[in-house]
């Protein structure tokens, strides 16, 4: 009877041990990372919009956990997604952190150890770019595919099956190719999908909103635009487009729920950075920087929670890698701290004191300046203020205001962009701001006495240092900087920046060459501007 006893007591424990080996690859959670391309911070339902609706967003914030200070590693794509992967500031990874510059091997990204680890990845849309990858032999230092992940974008949407909601968006089939990765590419292995939209970027269809239903007096116009038809219009095709955007994210939360998959998923949603609109995209203000972010996975994280905590995108990489229990190896050391206690909190509000500054900035965003010179920012922001340090005040910020025709690169174009009709060139001045109606309205109109502050808003140049309190006057528009009742806060910030950048390493600030960025190949259009000095405006 001992014996039978025994036996059994150890066939137990062979069972139990057997368990507890699958248990790992049983257990670890799927990772679902959605992204929108230039998409600011207050452009969702959750957050209040009355002219953008977003259910599939709303679902995973009020379900989930909603950050309301989620600040973007730069105001640029490019840089901005560098961070994501890396774990590190965009200014700590050489050209991998520049637009439209080439992707070195050693800056590896966090999907790649994921996969070492037994996870299926891939993507569709977007992923990290616009970058140089691995084209020919002598490539031999970049890196072979994208940082994202492998593609799965060949669905695409054809003449005969079109539901897409305005010319502008992209054919791929978001949701059917990641349906098809699932189906086909997944097996059983826990996997990381990266959704990268590429909506709503740039180019739109122009008054795509007319066919949506959209009416001109529900939009809300931002204070640092013209609030008028035109620009209304243009914020309305920006809606289409995030609509777009969550019309397959919502998809794909079916589909994983229909499947058994969803609650066993960690779903994160988020944009690169900030609206495609002057004073927005590519400037280091709330409406370039700060983006919507939402986590949901009800399993491990408390939900229905407001989370206040400033948090960075190099937080991301390091928190997904402790979820999955993924080790760093393989990887340059990391700058961001994992928020995974944040996360399994049941607090909202405030949560950890850990978490009190953020960090920012940029360098080039497109060929916008003489031998394409960038506007190098750097930011620090806690949840009351920002901090920003333009580091070469005597460029123009968004780009310079001439440049020479590119059919005949010996002759200028006319100031501004603007032909002898008073008629806005495409792509004619301050490249830095994708061309649009809102631009080409503020620029034509420059000279209205109603107008002229957008336009000085939008393309003048910079003081030094800039100070703004983001809860009242998120828009960025009360320079806070020198005044006597702040200088305390000032003070304390530009120290705690210089402290990061120190200890970071950043070029510009420890050298030895502070103007290595400037010097970077850039891949994509470039276009020929005069030196500084050269033209007056």
């Amino acid at each position: 009877m001992k014996l039978k006893t025994i036996c059994n007591t150890a066939l137990l424990l062979l069972v139990i041990m057997s368990c507890k080996e699958d248990a790992p690859n049983q257990k670890r959670p799927n990772i679902l990372f959605a992204i929108s391309d230039d998409q600011s911070f207050g452009h969702t339902s959750f957050e209040g919009s009355k002219f953008i609706k977003t259910p599939a967003f709303d679902r995973v914030a009020s379900e989930g956990i909603y950050f309301s200070n989620c600040i973007a590693g730069s105001p640029g794509c490019a840089p901005s997604r560098s961070s994501i992967v890396t774990g590190r500031y965009h200014w700590q990874n050489e050209q991998s952190g520049q637009h439209a510059s080439s992707w070195l091997k050693k800056h590896v990204s966090f999907i790649d150890l994921l996969e070492n680890n037994g996870y299926t990845t891939g993507r569709t849309g977007k992923g990290v770019g616009p970058f140089r990858y691995a084209e020919q032999e002598q490539d031999s230092l970049f890196r072979k595919t994208n940082a994202g992940g492998v593609a799965h974008s060949e669905i695409k949407y054809g003449p005969n099956a079109d539901e897409r909601f305005a010319s502008g968006i992209d054919a791929t089939n978001y949701f059917e190719n990641f349906k098809y990765f699932m189906d086909n590419t997944r097996k059983k292995e826990p996997f990381f999908f990266w959704y990268g939209a590429k909506e709503p970027h740039r180019s739109y269809e122009k008054g795509s909103w007319k066919r949506m239903g959209k009416k001109l007096e529900d939009a809300v116009v931002p204070g640092f635009l013209p609030d008028n038809e035109v620009t209304r219009g243009d914020m309305l095709d920006y809606a289409v487009e995030i609509e777009w955007f969550d019309l397959h994210l919502k998809r794909m939360l079916e589909y994983l729920e229909e499947i058994g998959e969803l609650d066993n998923t960690i779903v994160i949603v988020t944009a690169d950075n900030g609206m495609p609109f002057p004073r927005a995209k590519a400037n280091s203000f709330e409406y370039g920087v700060h983006v919507p972010m939402a986590i949901r996975f009800p399993k491990n994280f408390p939900g229905a929670r407001i989370v206040k905590d400033p948090i960075s995108f190099v937080d991301l990489a390091p928190t997904i890698l402790e979820l999955t229990n993924t080790d760093t190896k393989g990887m340059l050391p990391i700058t961001g701290k994992s928020i995974l206690s944040i996360l399994q909190s049941k607090e909202q509000g405030v949560v950890s004191d850990t978490k009190q500054y953020v960090f920012a900035g940029r360098e080039r965003h497109s060929s916008s300046r003489h031998q394409n010179w960038g506007y190098p920012q750097r930011v620090i922001r806690n949840k009351e203020f920002m901090y920003i340090w333009n580091m070469k005040p005597e460029r123009w910020p968004a780009g310079a205001p001439v440049k020479y025709n590119p059919k005949d690169t010996t002759a200028l174009l006319p100031m501004y962009g603007l032909d002898e009709n008073g008629a806005y060139i495409s792509h004619g001045a301050f490249t830095d701001i994708d061309d649009c109606p809102t631009k080409t309205y503020i620029i034509e109109n420059y000279e209205d006495e109603n107008i002229r502050r957008y336009f000085d808003l939008a393309h003048a140049k910079r003081p030094e240092v800039e100070l703004y309190d983001v809860q009242n006057d998120p828009l960025c528009l009360n320079n806070l900087s020198g005044k006597q009742e702040f200088k305390s806060i000032e003070s304390t910030l530009q120290k705690e920046l210089m402290k990061e950048l120190k200890k970071s390493k950043d070029p510009r600030v420890v050298g030895p060459d502070t103007e290595i960025f400037d010097s970077y190949k850039r891949y994509s259009r470039m276009r020929k501007f005069p030196k500084p000095g050269e033209v007056s405006g």
